[in-house]
C-alpha cells in the first residue's frame, strides 16, 4: 500500500496512456478523414434544429413556394419536416443533392458578388444528411409522379437493407418534403447538450415567425407531431401588419408606425415598421432582413436603443422589423458558416440614415402620446344619497363591498399646483418708479425692450461628423439618470441668491437647491452639441469692428493684471494676433456656429441658442478674445469642444448684486442693472428652467458640484415627530 502511494501523482493531475509500442511515440501523421471533415463542416452549419430549419425554409422560398408546413417533433432532434409547393427537384439531380458544393445558385465564383437568393453555397443539405436520417420526396411539374429519396453521408442510401439506393416513384404533390429525423444521433455530445426540447420548439416558432413576416405572398403554418392546432398560421395573402398582428399580438401590431429610408450615395433601401413611443417592453425585440436574409446586427440593434432612449422609459425597449436591401456588391454574405452575419460597406452612414428616419418619425408621432388612466382611485369611494345606501346595503355581497380608502398621510403629500405662491414673491419689491414699463404689485416685470425674431430661411442641415457624434455620446454615457429625472419632472420654486446664482426646486417630497449658473452652463454645451451647424443669428447694427472690441476685453485683461513685468503683454500684438485667427477661419465659424466675421474685421453676428433670452453683451469682448488662447484650433474633436463651452459660458447669465434689504430702497443702482436683473429673473422662470425640464441631460459632474438637496418631507416629519 505504501508503494502504491509513494508512485501516485498528486492529487488532480492529468495522467497520460502508457505507450503501448514503440511505435505510438513516432509523429503523428497529418490525414484528412472524410468523415471526420464532414462532420465538423456539419457542426460548425448545423448547430441546433433551428439552423437546419432555416436552411431548409430559405430552400423553400428559393424553390417558389406560396406555401410551407413545418412539423416538429421533440424540439426538431426526433422529427423535422418542412412541405412546401415550389418547383421541386428533378429525377436526374437527386444523386448528387446532398453532395457538398453542389449548387444551382452559382456557376463561377465572381457569382458571390451579385448574389440574390437565400443559398448558395450547397452545404446545407449535405450537412444534415452527415448528422440525421435524411428523406426527400419531390415532384416537379413536368415529372408524371413524385420520387422519393433516403440519404446518409451526403450519398443516396436504401430505405432498407438489401435493398437498391435509387429513388423510388411514390404518390406526391408538386413541390418537395424534406424530412430530417434523429438530429446528431452520431454525435452524442452535441446531442446531450440540448436540454430542453421546449426551449427548442420556441427557438423554431421564432424564426419561422420571423419568415412569416417578412416573406409576403407565403403561406406558414408550424405544428408540433401530434397536435391538432398548429402553433402558427398565416395565410398567403394577409399583409404585414396582419402578419405581425398574428405573431407578435394585437398591443404591438395596434402602435406600429411605417418608415422607409434611402439613399443611392450608400445603395440601399430601407423599410419596416417600427413601435411608437406608447410602446415598450423590457428587451429590444429587432427583426432585420438584409437582402431578404435574416441576420443579426449588434450596430443597428445599439442605434435603434440609443435612437428609442429619448422616447422610451427607462428599461424601455421598442419592437421593430427592418428590411434592409443593399447593392450585392457592397455586401459579404460569405462571412459566417450560417450566414446569420453579414458585412458591408458604408455601414455607420446607413445606420445613422435609418436611424435618423425613425427618429423623425417617432418626433411626429410622439405629440399624441396615450396613457393609461383610471377613472378612480383606487380605494375611492362615490358620494351616495340616502336611497343608494338603503338599495344597495341589500344588494353588497363580499366580492363587491368596496375597502375602506387608504389615508393620504401628509408626510407623503406634496404641491402639486405651480401657481401657488412662490419664494420670488416673498422678496422685497424693487424701486417701482425706475423701469420702464413696470407696473405696481409685479415682481416679474420684463424691464428688457421686446425682442425681433425672423426667418432665416436657412435649411436644416444634418451634422455627420464623427467627432460631434462622440462629443454627443460621452454626455449620454456621464448622465445621472436619477437627477436627469428629477429636473425633468421638477416644479420651480423661485430664485434664492442672485449673486451665487442660487434657486430652489421641488422634486417629488425633495427640495433642492441648484446652481443655475452651472446648469446653464450644461443646458447650452448641449445646445450646441444638439443643434450643430443649426443655430440662429443674433445680428448687430451697425456691425461692430473687431479688433475694437477685442481691444477692450485686452485692456482690461492688462488691468487685471496689474503691473508687473512677468505678467505685461503687448495689447497690439495680442488684439491682432486673435483677429487674425478668427478672420482666418471664418468660413467654418460662419458655417458651423453662426458666428460671421468679414475679412476686413467686421464682426456681424453671434449665434442665437434659445429664445426669449439675450446674453449680456458686456461679456461679448472677453468671450471674443478667449476664442484666441483657450480654443484648440489643431485638433476637431478638441477645437469644437472648446469652442461650444465658450459659447455656453458667454450664454450662462451673470452674477448681479443682491437686492436691498426690506428696509432699504434700490438707489444709486443705474437702471441698465435693473432691467437687465428684470430680463434674468425672469428667463430664469420662464426660459431656463422650462427648458431644463424637456432636453437637459444632468452629467455626474453637475450631481458633484451644482446640486445640494435642501429638505426631505418624510425626514422633516420624522424630525417633527421626536420634538
Amino acid at each position: 500500500m505504501a508503494d502504491h502511494m509513494e508512485i501516485d501523482e498528486p492529487r488532480g493531475t492529468k495522467r497520460k496512456d502508457p505507450p503501448s509500442s514503440i511505435e505510438d511515440d513516432a509523429p503523428r501523421r497529418i490525414q484528412a478523414n472524410p468523415d471526420v471533415v464532414n462532420k465538423i463542416a456539419a457542426g460548425e452549419i448545423i448547430v441546433a434544429p433551428v439552423h437546419a430549419l432555416k436552411e431548409l425554409i430559405e430552400n423553400a422560398v428559393d424553390a417558389g413556394a406560396t406555401s410551407l408546413e413545418v412539423l416538429v417533433k421533440d424540439g426538431g432532434l426526433k422529427l423535422l419536416q418542412i412541405t412546401d409547393n415550389g418547383h421541386g427537384i428533378d429525377k436526374e439531380d437527386l444523386p448528387i443533392l446532398c453532395e457538398r458544393f453542389t449548387t444551382s445558385k452559382l456557376k463561377k465564383f465572381e457569382d458571390l458578388n451579385s448574389i440574390c437568393t437565400y443559398g448558395f453555397r450547397g452545404e446545407a443539405l449535405a450537412s444534415i444528411s452527415h448528422i440525421a436520417h435524411l428523406t426527400v420526396t419531390t415532384k416537379t411539374k413536368d415529372s408524371s409522379c413524385a420520387w422519393r429519396a433516403h440519404y446518409d453521408g451526403g450519398k443516396l442510401s436504401p430505405a432498407k437493407p438489401g435493398q437498391s439506393s435509387d429513388p423510388k416513384p411514390t404518390a406526391g404533390r408538386g413541390g418537395t418534403q424534406i424530412s430530417v429525423e434523429d438530429l446528431f444521433y452520431n454525435v452524442p455530445t452535441r446531442r446531450r447538450a440540448f436540454r430542453s426540447t421546449s426551449d427548442e420548439y420556441n427557438k423554431i416558432i421564432d424564426m419561422v415567425g420571423r419568415y412569416s413576416i417578412h416573406c409576403a405572398g407565403v403561406a406558414f403554418s408550424c405544428k408540433k407531431h401530434g397536435d391538432s392546432g398548429t402553433s402558427i398560421s398565416v395565410q398567403s395573402q394577409a399583409s404585414v401588419l396582419d402578419r405581425i398582428r398574428q405573431i407578435h399580438g394585437g398591443n404591438v401590431a395596434n402602435e406600429l408606425i411605417h418608415f422607409s429610408a434611402s439613399d443611392d450615395r450608400w445603395g440601399f433601401k430601407a423599410s419596416g415598421w417600427a413601435t411608437n413611443a406608447n410602446y415598450h417592453i423590457k428587451k429590444t425585440t429587432l427583426l432585420l432582413f438584409i437582402n431578404n436574409r435574416s441576420v443579426e446586427s449588434s450596430n443597428i440593434k445599439k442605434a435603434v436603443e440609443q435612437t428609442y432612449s429619448t422616447f422610451l422609459p427607462k428599461s424601455g425597449h421598442p419592437f421593430v422589423y427592418m428590411s434592409l436591401e443593399i447593392d450585392p456588391q457592397r455586401v459579404d454574405v460569405n462571412v459566417h458558416p450560417t450566414k446569420r452575419e453579414v458585412n458591408f460597406l458604408n455601414e455607420d452612414e446607413i445606420i445613422q440614415c435609418i436611424c435618423e428616419t425613425i427618429r423623425e418619425k417617432l418626433a411626429a408621432v410622439d405629440t399624441s402620446r396615450t396613457f393609461m388612466t383610471q377613472t378612480l382611485l383606487p380605494g375611492t369611494l362615490l358620494p351616495r344619497g340616502p336611497s343608494q345606501d338603503t338599495d344597495e346595503s341589500s344588494a353588497k355581497t363580499p366580492s363587491t363591498t368596496r375597502k375602506t380608502p387608504v389615508r393620504a398621510y401628509e408626510n407623503n403629500l406634496v404641491r402639486t399646483d405651480a401657481s401657488l405662491r412662490k419664494i420670488t414673491s416673498m422678496f422685497p419689491a424693487a424701486d417701482k418708479t425706475s423701469g420702464p414699463g413696470t407696473t405696481a404689485g409685479d415682481n416679474t416685470v420684463n424691464a428688457s425692450p421686446e425682442l425681433e425674431y425672423e426667418d432665416t430661411g436657412r435649411e436644416l442641415t444634418h451634422c455627420r461628423l464623427t467627432s460631434v457624434r462622440d462629443l454627443r455620446t460621452a454626455v449620454r454615457d456621464d448622465m445621472h439618470h436619477e437627477l436627469t429625472e428629477t429636473i425633468a419632472n421638477h416644479t420651480f420654486v423661485g430664485i434664492v441668491d442672485e449673486k451665487r446664482r442660487l434657486a430652489a426646486i421641488q422634486g417629488g417630497v425633495k427640495l433642492f437647491l441648484i446652481d443655475y449658473g452651472r446648469a446653464c452652463f450644461e443646458y447650452f454645451y448641449q445646445v450646441g452639441l444638439t443643434d450643430f451647424g443649426n443655430f440662429g443669428i443674433i445680428k448687430f447694427q451697425p456691425a461692430l469692428d473687431l479688433r475694437e472690441v477685442l481691444n477692450l476685453a485686452a485692456e482690461q485683461e492688462k488691468i487685471a493684471d496689474g503691473e508687473g513685468e512677468d505678467d505685461d503683454f503687448d495689447v497690439a500684438e495680442v488684439v491682432e494676433r486673435v483677429a487674425e485667427q478668427l478672420i482666418e477661419r471664418r468660413e467654418m465659424l460662419l458655417e458651423y456656429f453662426s458666428l460671421e466675421i468679414t475679412p476686413a474685421g467686421e464682426l456681424l453676428s453671434i449665434p442665437l441658442l434659445v429664445k426669449g433670452y439675450t446674453p449680456s453683451m458686456a461679456k461679448l469682448p472677453q468671450f471674443l478674445l478667449r476664442l484666441g488662447p483657450y480654443v484648440n484650433w489643431t485638433d476637431e474633436k478638441l477645437c469644437f469642444e472648446s469652442l461650444l463651452k465658450e459659447i455656453a459660458t458667454f450664454y450662462v447669465p451673470e452674477q448681479l448684486p443682491p437686492l436691498p434689504g426690506n428696509d432699504q430702497v434700490e438707489e444709486g443702482v443705474p437702471d441698465e442693472i435693473k432691467a437687465r436683473r428684470e430680463h434674468v429673473r425672469r428667463a430664469v422662470e420662464h426660459v431656463f428652467f422650462p427648458a431644463f425640464k424637456a432636453r437637459l441631460v444632468a452629467t455626474k459632474a453637475f450631481m458633484k458640484g451644482g446640486v445640494l438637496e435642501l429638505a426631505n418631507l418624510k425626514g422633516l416629519y420624522r424630525v417633527f415627530e421626536r420634538c
